[in-house]
């Protein structure tokens, strides 16, 4: 009955144990979790505003497939501005979160068997709209010796006559690792002279810590910018994620059209409120609450790498961005799996295991709560570990 697409996707395990612990919560269990993507922190008054505004003047009609004009404009401006990158309007589209703009660009670009490199630990999403792409996920693997980044070496080995597409998230999930522009310059010497497309996604360029730049991998060079499709939106940074609001720009006005076909057949335009509110999210009108978010996040990561590593069995790579730790605890247990169902089980702690990243020995944090919940759950993870068996 099922078609052989839709069983080689897996579920999202990220859902999956925050839905999981949800329900032990209902069932009147203790449990604290850090396993949701998602700030705590309300979307900022002056988008809200903004959609009440729209509300109010009856913009709930169907808009064009790609974004009204005015939004296509302010993420045009919002690239330009942040990033050094010029694009035309016919070069972006707004979609619903970046799940979409990535099946949208994977289901536009992969033919049956091309290969798409991944860096692990990896978004639990991509393998599985790759597979879902009739594409092949290749994997390279990282560790806490490198910050959890690729190496131009790694990337030379990986690449062959299949090879499509390269995925390179900055600041990363579940790492928070950061390339800088060196590292970045480095991927792209590999790159030259081939004809791999670069998924970039920044999702989470807003959030980063201890005087970190961010760089726009777009932004390298011109070989670069010819290649990247970079993938941006609103969810974590201006804490929208219910919104639905996420875009791509790249400088392949065909590729554009691709997904602008593939999306006027699935979804049309994305919600007709949402986009009047998130061009308060790009242009700057937000800025001061993006920045206080930062801020606390960047308290509140200070504070549990700090916990983490004063834990006997475990350590933690202090990230540069995004608001995630990914926890190591090989010396204690090699199967994250069991390791996170245990602990959620035993303390109540709902966390995500490595395993999900494609990185097994570990489990993702998120720090997107307040301080003294962090304090309070790594205070019962350190109990945990004291009595692993």
């Amino acid at each position: 009955m099922l078609s052989n697409r839709i069983q080689t996707l897996s579920e999202s395990l990220t859902i999956a144990i925050t839905t999981l612990a949800q329900q032990l919560k209902r069932e009147g269990k203790d449990v604290i979790g850090f396993s949701a993507g998602e700030p705590d922190f309300d979307t900022p008054q002056v988008i809200k505003e903004a959609a009440i505004e729209a509300i109010n003047e009856g913009y709930t009609k169907y808009t064009p497939v790609d974004g009204i004009p005015e939004l296509k404009e302010a993420i045009c401006a919002k690239l330009k501005r942040d990033n050094g990158l010029e694009y035309a309007t016919d070069q972006v589209i707004a979609s619903n979160g970046a799940k979409q703009s990535l099946f949208n660009l994977f289901q536009a670009t992969l033919n049956p068997g091309d290969e798409v490199i991944i860096p692990a630990p990896y978004w639990v999403t991509y393998p599985e709209l790759v597979k879902y792409s009739e594409g092949k996920p290749v994997t390279i693997h990282t560790d806490d010796t490198t910050a959890f980044k690729i190496t131009p070496e790694q990337l030379r080995a990986a690449i062959t006559p299949r090879t499509k597409m390269l995925i390179l998230t900055t600041p990363s999930n579940p790492t928070g690792s950061v390339y800088t522009k060196e590292e970045l310059e480095a991927l792209a010497e590999v790159l030259e002279g081939t004809d791999i497309l670069v998924a970039s996604d920044e999702m989470y360029e807003k959030l980063v810590y201890e005087g970190t730049v961010f760089t726009a991998t777009a932004s390298i060079n011109d070989h670069m910018f010819g290649r990247t499709v970079t993938i941006n939106g609103l969810s974590k940074s201006v804490a929208m994620t219910g919104w639905r609001f996420g875009y791509c720009a790249t400088p392949d006005r065909e590729l554009v059209k691709a997904m602008k076909k593939l999306q006027s057949q699935s979804t049309s335009n994305i919600n007709s409120i949402t986009q009047h509110a998130a061009i308060k999210g790009l242009d700057g009108s937000a800025d001061a609450d993006i920045e206080m978010m930062r801020q606390a996040f960047e308290k509140r990561c200070d504070e549990a790498a700090r916990l983490f590593n004063a834990i006997d069995g475990l350590s933690v790579v202090k990230p540069k961005g995004a608001f995630y730790l990914f926890v190591n605890h090989k010396e204690i247990e090699a199967d994250s799996m069991k390791f996170a169902k245990k602990m959620l089980e035993e303390v109540g702690i709902a966390v995500v295991p490595g395993a999900g990243f494609g990185t097994d020995g570990y489990f993702r944090f998120s720090f997107a709560t307040d301080i003294e919940t962090i304090r309070k759950g790594i205070g019962r993870i350190a109990e945990f570990v004291k009595s692993y068996r």
